[in-house]
């Protein structure tokens, strides 16, 4: 018998027992469906989190307080750092250099109310992160002098307050209910799992020192954003960079009190943080597809027990042990793929689904199905197939024809 009469058998058996087969079949179903869709989550957060980084360019190195294990009174950053960086003699590599205060704010416009980040800077920030504006104008020189309630909005706050990113400018929005005036709106800039560059509020550094993010020292800033004169300059413009905060600081080499971070820092970070995310995503995935393999063994151990006779019967007419044992390795094999090729179906309509709910709530997550995600998981499936379906085969090949013959 070849191997196209074994599997047209093994389909004539599957469907002589539809309810039966449909429900080990859901198993495999679900097993592949939830590989897929993890991974395809997984892929699309890294995707989102790798633009997020790349959108303000390659030349940015992020510089704040922290530093290694036993430093002795660390010194906090200050405007007077920031302004060191731009020393064209001792930093020929820096462009730029912007301090930044940072908070997390209730915004209130129209009776309706949502949470923002709050970034607190100076008007070069604006050509320090790339930012483009879709309506109105970046804060000034003359607004951050002057202390003023100005506000530049994100496209997302802007939508969720006002329901449009137009003709907002000299509208008043309320931070922590103090008004400001809005000045402009950012174009859309996207991002993911480090947190919509869309979401977040911008006004003057002056001003959120005395009216919103308090540090107690009125220089104390908690970043500054450090623009390299090129990507190829950034190795350069750390080693400056880190050079004049440790005279600055008075630290020694192995004892900073602040960090720095360039743009591949961050990336490699996110990308090894969602890669683990989405390993352990696939894995939760792969446990159900085993569930669903340990269903196949168990209908097809019944289907050995139930087809006794019929075993015995072929083998008495000259059936080798090789030819039972195909014909059940086939049936499950039938089992697993045709589970495995609805649930990539399946994974594809939940991971439509989930990109829809995600774009609800102006999350940037769009799952991302791979060719290599669906051939793991369909090869995986069948696979799962084979395994579960040895047993079983090898007890039904093993059967004695005339104890066969015999069954009741």
């Amino acid at each position: 018998m070849n191997l196209w009469q074994h599997f047209i058998e093994s389909l004539e058996s599957v469907l002589a027992n539809k309810l039966r087969s449909s429900l080990t079949i859901l198993g495999i179903v679900i097993g592949v469906a939830s590989v897929i869709s993890m991974l395809a989550i997984g892929q699309g957060a890294t995707a989102s989190v790798t633009a997020s980084i790349q959108s303000v360019g390659s030349n940015l190195l992020f510089v704040s307080q922290g530093g290694g294990q036993g430093v002795v009174n660390p010194k906090p950053l200050t405007l007077l750092d920031a302004n060191a960086l731009v020393d064209p003699t001792n930093a020929p590599d820096v462009l730029a250099a912007v301090g930044t205060l940072q908070s997390r704010a209730t915004i209130t416009a129209s009776g309706t109310s949502t949470s923002a980040s709050v970034v607190a800077t100076t008007a070069d920030y604006a050509t320090v992160k790339s930012l483009t504006m879709q309506d109105g104008e970046f804060i000034t020189n003359t607004e951050v002098s002057g202390r003023s309630a100005s506000v530049v909005l994100g496209s997302g706050i802007a939508d969720s307050l006002f329901g449009t990113e137009a003709g907002l400018v000299g509208q008043t929005v309320r931070i922590q209910n103090q008004p400001f005036k809005v000045v402009g709106v950012l174009k859309s800039l996207g991002g993911g799992g480090l947190g919509s560059q869309d979401n977040q509020v911008i006004i003057p550094l002056t001003t959120a020192q005395v009216r919103l993010i308090r540090r107690g020292d009125t220089n104390r800033i908690d970043q500054i954003l450090v623009q390299a004169t090129s990507a190829g300059s950034v190795a350069a413009a750390q080693e400056e960079v880190t050079n004049i905060l440790r005279g600055r600081h008075q630290t020694r080499v192995g004892s900073d009190d602040f960090n720095i971070l360039t743009q591949q820092d961050l990336l490699s970070t996110a990308t090894s943080v969602t890669g683990t995310l989405t390993l352990l995503l696939g894995g939760i995935g792969a446990i159900s597809l085993v569930v669903g393999g340990i269903g196949i063994m168990n209908i097809m151990l019944v289907s050995v027990t139930e087809r006794t006779r019929e075993i015995g019967l072929r083998k008495a007419l000259g059936a080798h042990k090789w030819d039972i044992r195909l014909q059940f390795l086939m049936e499950s094999s039938v089992l697993s793929i045709f589970g495995g090729l609805i649930g990539v179906a399946v994974a594809a309509g939940i991971s439509r689904v989930i990109a829809n709910i995600a774009a609800s709530s102006n999350t940037a997550i769009n799952p991302v199905i791979g060719l290599d995600s669906v051939l793991l998981a369909t090869l995986f499936s069948a696979a799962v197939g084979l395994f579960f379906g040895i047993y079983p085969a090898n007890r039904a090949s093993n059967l004695e024809p005339v104890e066969a013959l015999r069954y009741e």
